[in-house]
């Protein structure tokens, strides 16, 4: 029996080995199609994204350069501009109405501004109302930006039926109100030439001969626009001197702190005051920031090959010069205005720049120069040399601020 039982035992041993074996040799076989399927699969999927990445690159060099909107060209157009007549503005103003005072030459009114890869949206004022429906849209800062803000008004004022539109002075008229009453929605000017408070904040008696600016000062602006959905800053003109006295303290008090600072500085502190401001009292969530740069002036008409003493008037043809800076274009006080721009992004508030200082350096044609509305009477010697109180600064309605408001609609579509 103990011999049996020795036969027994390596038969079944052998059989137990044997299906062990057969086991290991199916795995073995499973593992193996298994990683060839994978292989091949792989090999596809890094096909397929070749073919993608390629088809990507492909459709990336196809594609145009980002647009840039603030770069490209004027292009006559008579067919769709101007984009509102100059007498049926209901609030036209008498210091931008250049028809109205005798200009002959209209040219002015029929110019496009066409970006170099992209088109500016065609403005729709029914669009931009509805936009704006039960929001504020207030412009703040000097008399240019002022002639913006009537440009914008008269670029809606045709769609809205007389009864439901209005004009509100408030503060001493220092805030200016239209209304749209369907919409309810209002688009504003507030005056602060200078953006913090100063001697100069009066939007009628201004005109004084020591400017004194608070820069450390602007509580006083900016309570008529905390809460405001869309602001559109400027301020460049009122600082143009070499220098500009500066008040620490209150005016009027004896304890106050009088010096003058040099340029740019000065400007520097005051842009400094205004970001940090914005900084701690806008609501990121809904207000929507633009600051509009510099506008050129054309005061000297030797800078662009014309006579010696002449300035924008007698003045039909635009700048061809691609590239044209005047001298009154302070490059240094734009990168100011960006630094502190770029310094505000860091921060977490975003500050839309509208670049026109280079787009608008080619209207040398487009200010009112003696047409428009004189506030005090000309003399002997100005009315014989016209040139004298020519307005080389502020531009005719309708004209080159209407194509600044076209870009500033074109970023209120995208928000």
């Amino acid at each position: 029996m103990a011999a049996k039982r020795q036969l027994i035992v390596p038969a079944a041993t052998w059989a137990i080995r044997s299906i062990f074996q057969s086991l290991v040799a199916l795995l073995i076989a499973v593992l193996f199609f298994a990683a060839v399927y994978v292989t091949q699969n792989n090999v596809q999927l890094v096909e397929d994204r070749l073919i993608t990445s390629k088809r990507s690159r492909d459709l990336l060099l196809s594609s145009p350069p980002r647009c840039n909107l603030f770069s490209g060209k004027w292009v006559f157009d008579n067919k769709s501009y101007p984009l509102y007549k100059e007498k049926e503005c209901t609030f036209m103003s008498d210091q931008l109405a250049c028809e109205k005072f005798g200009r002959k030459d209209l040219n002015y009114q029929f110019w496009r501004w066409q970006p170099h890869h992209c088109n500016l949206p065609r403005f729709n004022a029914t669009k931009l109302l509805e936009k704006l429906r039960n929001k504020r849209l207030v412009f703040v800062g000097d008399s240019l930006n002022r002639g913006q803000w009537v440009s914008m008004v008269c670029l809606v004022d045709s769609s809205i039926p007389p009864k439901l539109k209005s004009m509100h002075y408030k503060q001493n008229g220092s805030l200016i109100i239209f209304k749209a009453t369907e919409y309810n929605a209002t688009i504003e000017f507030y005056w602060a030439p200078l953006l913090v408070e100063s001697n100069s904040d009066d939007p009628v008696n201004h005109r004084l001969p020591d400017r004194i600016v608070r820069v450390q000062a602007i509580e006083k602006h900016a309570r008529y626009w905390t809460d405001a959905d869309i602001l559109v800053f400027n301020s460049y003109l009122w600082w143009k001197r070499s220098q500009m006295e500066v008040l620490w303290g209150s005016f009027g008090s004896p304890d106050g702190i009088h010096k003058d600072v040099l340029m740019p500085r000065v400007y520097e502190m005051a842009l400094r005051t205004w970001s940090e401001w914005l900084e701690v009292n806008i609501n990121r969530n809904k207000t929507q920031l633009f600051f509009v740069s510099m506008s050129p002036t054309h005061q000297r008409s030797e800078e662009w090959g014309g006579a010696k003493n002449g300035n924008c008037y007698g003045e039909t043809e635009q700048i061809v010069q691609e590239g044209y800076w005047g001298r009154d274009t302070d490059l240094k006080m734009m990168g100011i205005v960006e630094s502190v721009l770029a310094e505000l992004i860091t921060r977490g508030l975003n500050v839309q720049i509208i670049k026109i200082t280079q787009l608008s350096e080619y209207r040398k044609e487009g200010h009112p120069s003696i047409y428009r509305k004189q506030w005090e009477a000309l003399t002997e010697d100005q009315i014989s040399n016209p040139s004298s109180y020519a307005d080389c600064i502020h531009w005719c309605l309708p004209g080159v601020p209407d194509v600044w408001n076209e870009l500033v609609y074109a970023y209120i579509l995208q928000h």
